[in-house]
């Protein structure tokens, strides 16, 4: 079991939005070694059929189980949606998605049981939040919003521009005007607007970020399976990154929302596998 607890944890994203939850990880589980594949040859996944997403996810968790990895984050609310069954049912190591521990967390914190989601156009086409809220509770309305421009500013490195700002505003104007109480952000990139978005929402909205919740859900796991890396003091934790295309671009975005200074990224052919 010993080998267990030192082993990496997998975690893939179609680019680099998945760091935001590769960050929420080192915060909560600061012992925990982690080898993280953004798809950024094929991104975005939002466009792409399931049968597809199911099969680059597949590839992927082949990849990363050469690493040894002893769980899987599938941080990408569109792989989540569309890929987590099948490929829950055919790898033995337990994987989780971001989608159900945002989706529960938003279930907890509305007080009058109505919910907003915003994500790109397939999170939101495919109605996986609304599906998943009215499965623990059917009372609540869920109000879904597409917000395909936040990924591209986040990506140009546009967070802070004036820009932004009428985005947020031109996307979330309606959304504000009605009662939610709760949001959830789906999509991984957005917590990276979070401040930006909860000063134009206001406090009467609780902004739920499923960057954390996955965290919090993998710490459990992780402890309930007697998995969770014991720490040894003095040792610091292994980072890994890998892609399928264009390390340079993502190790400078990287550099943007990790806490350190991302090393070497390396590009692996994924159609390899």
């Amino acid at each position: 079991m010993e080998c267990k607890k030192t082993a990496p944890i997998g975690v893939f994203d179609s680019g680099v939005g998945g760091l935001t939850v590769v960050r929420e990880m080192i915060r909560q589980l600061p012992e925990e070694n982690i080898v993280y594949f953004g798809d950024t040859a094929r991104v975005p996944y939002g466009s792409k059929s399931q049968k597809t997403i199911i099969r680059f996810s597949e590839q992927i968790i082949r990849f990363l189980k050469t690493k040894q990895v002893k769980a899987i984050v599938i941080a990408c609310n569109t792989a989540s949606a569309l890929a987590l069954d099948a490929v829950r049912d055919e790898f033995d190591v337990p994987v989780m998605g971001v989608v159900i521990p945002g989706a529960r967390a938003a279930v907890e914190a509305t007080l009058n049981q109505k919910v907003g989601v915003v994500g790109t156009e397939a999170t939101v086409q495919s109605g996986m939040y609304t599906k998943i809220i009215h499965e623990m509770n059917p009372q609540i309305q869920v109000i879904e919003k597409a917000c395909p421009l936040f990924v591209p500013l986040v990506e140009e490195g546009f967070k802070e521009h004036v820009v932004t700002q009428e985005v947020i505003e031109y996307y979330l104007e309606s959304l504000r005007d009605t009662d939610i109480d709760a949001m959830i952000l789906g999509c991984t990139h957005y917590p990276l607007l979070r401040s930006r978005i909860k000063r134009y929402l206001g406090d009467k909205i609780q902004i739920v970020n499923p960057a954390y919740e996955t965290a919090m859900d993998l710490k459990a796991v992780l402890e309930k399976q007697q998995m969770a890396h014991d720490g040894v003091s003095g040792r610091k934790s292994q980072y890994e990154f890998y892609v399928s295309d264009a390390a340079e671009k993502f190790r400078r975005f990287a550099n943007t929302v990790m806490p350190f200074d991302v090393p070497e990224t390396n590009v692996v052919n994924i159609e390899g596998y």
